[in-house]
């Protein structure tokens, strides 16, 4: 079996779509039995041997002339192929929809082509490529490495929900002492039921209720700006402060750790996890505190990730037994990305 080339594609006649889409979801059916295959199913059908040529060319000379970009597709179809998989190009007249985001659609197993379902959308990335944060979400990054080894990532839209809210108190005298705030003789809720802070004399402590608290400068800010402290220079001190000692990005973390606490979720200093916060869902006492369960970067929305620095992340979280977030913040605007490992 030969295939010829046809703007972009490989035509193969004879007995094609009954050998190779019909049986086994390749290609795209163009009438009769002829089907068009993409360069990267040619390939991968040169390679098995089940097409012998494509214009006289071999699996090697099939390569070279297709270009660099066929390479790191090409390891990732086969791979998923190997596992079983049917998988289309993501692009028109393969798909129903396709998205400029991806470069296969995946389907199910025991699925194909002809059906209406679909496992994964897969982006193909080198390990040295930059990936804007706008296009994760719904996605799955199949990274090649130097060495041609894969690693999948699962790319999610992310909602935090918890039932960690409290009705807090109003007018807590407070004072901000450079980096940091403290909150004097708080009431019980705001740390034991709030998880606002760390007590002054240590979170072993026997007391029924701090003498003091102490606040982190995003934790301040927000509880200043909802009333809850009554703290010279005021809520404007706090976030001016805090802008002073980490610059925009305070502004970032800030808008984020509202969110959270919108959403009825307590966040907390991620600094030993290399994160901006950790999460805790639903918080009944702090004397009966589980797992956090989730790790918070925040970022700007044009940040451009590093497939390597996403794998770090994702690595070490799953070490923690955490999940990975990253919020993505684009001035009052936010948004919510889960990353995770993935074997399909």
């Amino acid at each position: 079996m030969n295939g010829r080339l046809r703007d972009g594609e490989v035509v193969v006649g004879g007995d094609a779509r009954q050998r190779y889409y019909d049986s086994s979801g390749y290609g795209r059916p163009l009438g009769g039995q002829e089907i068009a295959l993409s360069r990267v199913e040619a390939a991968y059908l040169l390679f098995r041997g089940d097409i012998e040529a494509v214009e006289g060319m071999d699996f090697r000379a099939f390569l070279a002339d297709a270009g660099d970009e066929i390479a790191t597709r090409f390891l990732v179809y086969a791979d998923l192929r190997d596992r079983g998989f049917y998988l289309s190009p993501d692009r028109a007249d393969w798909v129903s929809a396709p998205r400029s985001d991806s470069d296969f659609v995946v389907y199910p197993r025991g699925k194909g082509p002809w059906d209406d379902e679909e496992l994964y959308r897969v982006r193909v990335v080198g390990e040295r490529a930059d990936v804007p944060a706008a296009d994760l979400g719904d996605v799955v990054l199949a990274v090649v490495d130097e060495e041609s080894e894969l690693t999948y990532l699962e790319t999610d839209r992310a909602d935090l929900r918890g039932t960690s809210g409290i009705d807090p108190p109003k007018g807590v005298p407070a004072d901000l002492l450079a980096d940091r705030v403290l909150a004097w003789d708080p009431p019980e809720s705001l740390h034991f039921r709030g998880f606002y802070g760390q007590p002054l004399d240590g979170k072993d402590s026997k007391r029924d209720r701090p003498t003091a608290l102490q606040l982190s400068l995003v934790e301040a800010a927000y509880l200043a700006e909802e009333g809850v402290l009554a703290v010279e220079p005021g809520a404007e001190g706090v976030v001016a402060r805090g802008r002073k000692v980490e610059g925009e990005r305070f502004d970032r973390r800030l808008r984020v750790y509202r969110a959270l606490r919108e959403r009825e979720v307590v966040p907390k200093t991620g600094f030993k996890f290399g994160a901006d916060f950790r999460t805790y869902a639903d918080v009944e006492s702090v004397d009966n505190l589980g797992h956090s369960e989730c790790l918070v970067r925040v970022l700007p929305a044009d940040h451009a990730f590093s497939p390597r620095d996403l794998a770090l992340d994702v690595r070490l979280a799953h070490g923690v037994r955490k999940r990975m977030i990253f919020a993505l913040v684009d001035g009052d605007g936010l948004s919510w990305i889960s990353v995770g490992r993935l074997t399909p």
